[in-house]
């Protein structure tokens, strides 16, 4: 799954003081080789560079 600028996803990464917390993408970037990484804020901080397979989509609530 990709994910659009704007979207919530919960960051999967045990090596980052954001894992287990939902953030929203505020910026998307493709790698040369074709793959995107996001930047992803939280309430107190952000994560860049993170690859797709560390992010979940959060389920909307409407």
């Amino acid at each position: 799954m990709s994910f659009e600028k704007e979207d919530e996803a919960v960051l999967h990464d045990k090596h980052s003081e954001y894992d287990g917390e939902s953030g929203r993408i505020t910026q998307v970037m493709e790698t040369m080789f074709g793959d995107a990484t996001y930047t992803v804020s939280f309430e107190d901080g952000q994560e860049t560079g993170v690859p797709e397979d560390a992010l979940e989509a959060v389920e909307s609530e409407e």
